[in-house]
């Protein structure tokens, strides 16, 4: 890391004040890696704007002194998104969390990109609203990062991901300039810039003001929880509820291997010995929820389920959410580090996709469980080892990196939610033809002409860095 000049530092301080930079290599030490703490790397300056006005001088400060900068939310990122590859500037937008505006009238509200997700479906929810995108990480991440990454969760198998519920973005450019694409009307002439903008993962710039999509609360709820004696079995309810014309609101999957470390954590009542379970709910009008649930019953049956249980109150569908939205944490239980994979697979292929996970962490010794978005096909297996050990870092990175080409293999993809960060470049070329990159090139540089703006990430020859992930595991090995 090369030690920011005094005039960087002045200028940012005199920008944000005292109380709004960190410098000290201590404080730097918490920023140097994201959800993905396999690859590290200190910021030179951590600052925190509180405006858009602050940001456009933030900016205008890095690009005057010829500094890298990158933004930051939450630090969830779990594909090495926030990681600062080449040292610079971070801005992190912890500090901009207003709610500035809600109109339930005309179905928007729009916030500050540090307005964390779950603030803002408590702030609607006594209105009977909400914002529907819910990652697993709801209680933690922010708006702007969901923004970044186009992030799911659980229940956009019904409602979609980020993308379908951001009407209009106000946006900082590379360059300093403030331009605002979409808004409140639903369907805006001309090319959609907001559609392009989100999942770009802080390559074209920096979001300051988001205008989100409201969603009505479903009137009713049906909530089910399938135990299966074997994934397969579990899997193959999948497609069948899908084959069968049922849109559930949510269709996920554990292992047994995950299960353990939940049970041990909020004592549901998950049974350990069954080889995996499926969290099934319906929403929507009252009238015909127990006949569409009674139909998934039945799918559920005639693929061997031992028992479909169906939560008794709404407390106890709330446990059970909250069961499977922390799982990830409840890990913690079972290993000192893991790493989060982020596949996606054809439906029809899970069972394959799985048995090869399984296949995978038997060749590399390394235990792996699955707790996933089942209903789009999203795995999320998540390697277990101890990142002390130098030898269990390589056969983890071994291990996603068969995992994800088995992915790609079977017409899949390396990313539903998580996004490329540093992670998944060596992916790009796999998945792209090179004129395929090139045009995403062509494109990031019409936003990001100078690539100062979150260089080294998403492409393989971004900016001046070649393949930096290879350079950030050797680091790290």
């Amino acid at each position: 890391m090369i030690l920011p000049s005094s005039t960087l530092i002045d200028r940012l301080r005199a920008i944000v004040g005292r109380e709004g930079i960190l410098t000290s290599p201590s404080e730097l030490l918490v920023y140097e890696c994201d959800g993905f703490t396999i690859e590290k790397n200190k910021p030179d300056v951590v600052v925190f704007p509180t405006s858009t006005e602050q940001v456009v001088q933030i900016v205008n400060v890095c690009n005057e002194l010829d500094v890298p900068f990158l933004p930051r939310g939450a630090g969830t990122s779990l594909a090495g998104g926030c990681l600062p590859v080449g040292g610079g500037v971070m801005i992190t937008l912890s500090r901009m969390k207003r709610i500035l505006e809600v109109d339930y009238r005309n179905r928007y509200a729009v916030v500050e990109p540090g307005v964390v997700n779950l603030w803002l479906t408590n702030h609607l929810k006594p209105h009977g609203w909400h914002f529907a995108p819910d990652p697993s990480s709801q209680g933690a991440c922010t708006i702007g990062g969901n923004v970044a990454t186009n992030s799911g969760g659980p229940h956009t198998l019904k409602y979609g991901v980020t993308v379908n519920h951001v009407l209009g973005l106000e946006f900082v450019l590379p360059d300093g300039r403030v331009v605002r694409t979409g808004g409140p009307a639903e369907d805006n002439p001309g090319y959609d810039l907001t559609g392009v903008i989100v999942g770009s993962e802080g390559t074209f710039g920096i979001a300051t003001k988001v205008w989100v999509r409201l969603t009505r609360n479903p009137e009713a709820y049906r909530t089910l929880l399938g135990v299966f004696e074997t994934v397969d079995d579990a899997t193959n309810t999948i497609s069948d509820i899908i084959g069968a014309g049922i849109v559930p609101a949510a269709l996920e999957m554990l292992d047994q291997l995950i299960l353990q470390a939940v049970e041990a954590a909020f004592h549901f009542g998950f049974p350990l010995d069954a080889g995996a379970v499926l969290i099934m709910e319906v929403d929507g009008l009252e009238a015909g929820l127990d006949s569409e649930a009674e139909r998934i019953i039945a799918i559920a049956k005639k693929n061997h389920a031992r028992e479909v249980r169906q939560a008794a109150s709404e407390a106890e569908r709330l446990l059970l959410w909250k069961s499977r939205k922390q799982a990830f944490g409840a890990v913690g239980r079972l290993a000192p580090s893991y790493c989060t994979q982020d596949g996606v697979v054809p439906r029809t292929r899970l069972p394959h996709i799985l048995r090869e996970i399984q296949r995978i962490g038997k060749k590399y010794n390394i235990r792996i469980c699955n707790v996933f978005h089942a209903g789009d096909g999203n795995i999320h297996p998540i390697l277990l080892f101890d990142e002390r050990n130098a030898e269990q870092v390589r056969r983890v990175l071994d291990a996603s990196r068969e995992i994800l080409d088995e992915c790609i293999r079977v017409g899949g993809s390396v990313t539903g939610e998580h996004g490329i960060g540093v992670e998944k470049i060596d992916f790009m070329p796999k998945l792209f033809t090179p004129e395929d990159l090139a045009m995403m090139m062509r494109l990031r540089t019409a936003f990001n002409p100078e690539g100062r703006c979150s260089p080294c990430k998403m492409l393989p020859t971004a900016g001046a860095c070649i393949e930096p992930s290879k350079a950030g595991r050797r680091a790290a090995l």
